[in-house]
């Protein structure tokens, strides 16, 4: 007994000192988390919509991402799908790399494949995305076509919370070419804005949350009468219903 008593106070006294037989391991795991490999998917928009003119779409705006902290792999995708027609009225799919510039944003780039009505487009894009002051979601981007055009789309999104589970979002997109690109429909100046209101309820823990809302979309200028041209409308009201989703 004595002798157990004795080897029990022994080791108490070398515990004190073994952390010092890993000293040439990190002392902290900021390095391990840095290196996280991180993955995930999400929809922003996954959504129908029916217009003021009997106009019927399949809309989403979502994206996967693989890598770190530092540095991610993205795929965007967005897309317009008219259901009666049963046709894509628009199709982009972005693939960029992003990495951190600032404690609130990101830098982007890669490029862009388009499948507007008309010819399809590539794009160059470079941009920044991250959370702007008074919790303003910001999204910037610069395109550089392979037919040599320029434009610049931003978009923007605030969220209401009237609870931890009911809210309200605010969401602008707006389109800038700097040139012209009539085969796709394109006019120089603003081409076109689109304003939403989406009242969303978090079903589970923010990773699945149906939502109603109103879109209205616009376009302007020399896109306006290019549309008008073909015959196109330039303004639309849509009633919407969809879902976020994350995973």
């Amino acid at each position: 007994m004595k002798t157990l008593t004795l080897s029990a106070f022994a080791l108490a006294l070398t515990l004190p000192s073994l952390p010092a037989l890993g000293s040439d391991m990190p002392q902290d795991d900021t390095s391990r988390k840095d290196a996280l490999t991180l993955w995930g998917v999400q929809f922003e928009e996954l959504e129908y919509r029916y217009s003021d003119d009997d106009e019927e779409l399949g809309v989403w705006n979502g994206d996967a991402f693989y890598g770190t902290d530092e540095l991610k792999f993205r795929w965007q995708s967005k897309g317009e799908y008219a259901i009666e027609e049963e046709a894509y009225e628009k199709l982009e799919n972005q693939l960029l790399l992003q990495t951190p510039v600032s404690d609130f944003f990101d830098a982007k780039a890669g490029v862009r494949f388009d499948t507007p009505e008309g010819p399809d487009r590539t794009y160059g894009v470079l941009g920044l995305t991250g959370l702007a002051p008074h919790w303003f979601e910001v999204d910037a981007s610069l395109y550089v076509s392979d037919e040599g055009d320029t434009s610049a789309e931003f978009d923007a999104e605030y969220e209401l919370l009237f609870t931890n589970h009911l809210i309200l979002s605010a969401a602008l997109d707006a389109t800038v070419a700097f040139s012209e690109d009539r085969e796709i429909g394109v006019g120089k100046g603003l081409v076109s804005t689109e304003t939403g209101l989406r009242l969303s309820y978090d079903l589970i823990d923010r990773s699945f949350s149906p939502y109603l809302g109103v879109v209205h979309e616009r376009k302007y200028g020399d896109t306006a009468d290019l549309a008008r041209a073909e015959g196109a409308g330039t303004e639309d009201w849509f009633a919407v219903i969809g879902a976020r989703v994350s995973f």
